[in-house]
């Protein structure tokens, strides 16, 4: 694989990475409910998420999830479920608009409750391994790349992903002051619920 290949193969994952999705309005919930730290728990699973799927595709499993009717809708619906949930929960947390003060770098929730909701978030959501296997391939000369070629292609977009999602954290961090006004916590949480709640119906009419 040549350095040409890989940096147009970098500009499309740095597009695709950019563009918002249930991940990132997992992320900004939960380092506005968990402080700096719930943040990057979250960030944590989602980005262990991500490398999982997009191993899985290097390895050529995500073709065989894929083509399974089966095994891709029970992913599909397990993803919908789990994204109307989380979405609700915000919709019914900025309807009490009760928010009790998080500690600086302090999280409000487990460390490990907070990495299964990123993980479940990336993990059920079929999207993100069928990108992997729409992208992937057009990257991939038989013959020649290599299974570790593959292998960094798919991890670069993990990788990548967890960059922006530190620096995601990191200035809602910084911004609490502002983040951690009522008012605006409150229309963060209808923001996030009703995305949430749109990725899933989005994702059950796919």
């Amino acid at each position: 694989m040549s350095w040409t290949s890989y940096g147009a193969y970098l500009l499309i994952v740095v597009g695709l990475v950019l563009m918002p999705g249930p991940d990132t309005f997992v992320m900004l919930r939960a380092s506005l409910v968990g402080g700096r730290a719930g943040g990057l728990s979250t960030l944590a699973g989602v980005f262990t998420g991500n490398a999982l799927q997009g191993g899985a595709a290097a390895f050529g499993l995500g073709v065989l999830v894929a083509s399974s009717h089966t095994a891709f809708t029970v992913i599909r619906w397990a993803g919908v479920v789990y994204l109307c949930v989380l979405g609700v929960q915000a919709l019914r947390a900025a309807r009490r608009g009760d928010y009790p003060v998080v500690p600086d770098g302090g999280p409000r929730l487990p460390a490990r409750r907070s990495f299964l909701v990123g993980f479940g978030s990336n993990i059920t959501n079929p999207k993100v391994l069928v990108m992997y296997l729409s992208v992937l391939p057009q990257f991939l000369v038989p013959g020649v790349t290599t299974t570790a070629d593959a292998l960094l292609l798919a991890l670069s977009v993990a990788v990548l992903g967890g960059v922006y999602g530190v620096g995601l954290v990191l200035a809602v961090h910084r911004a609490r002051a502002f983040f951690t006004r009522r008012r605006v916590r409150r229309a963060g949480d209808v923001v996030a619920g009703v995305a949430l709640i749109g990725f899933g119906g989005a994702l059950a009419a796919a």
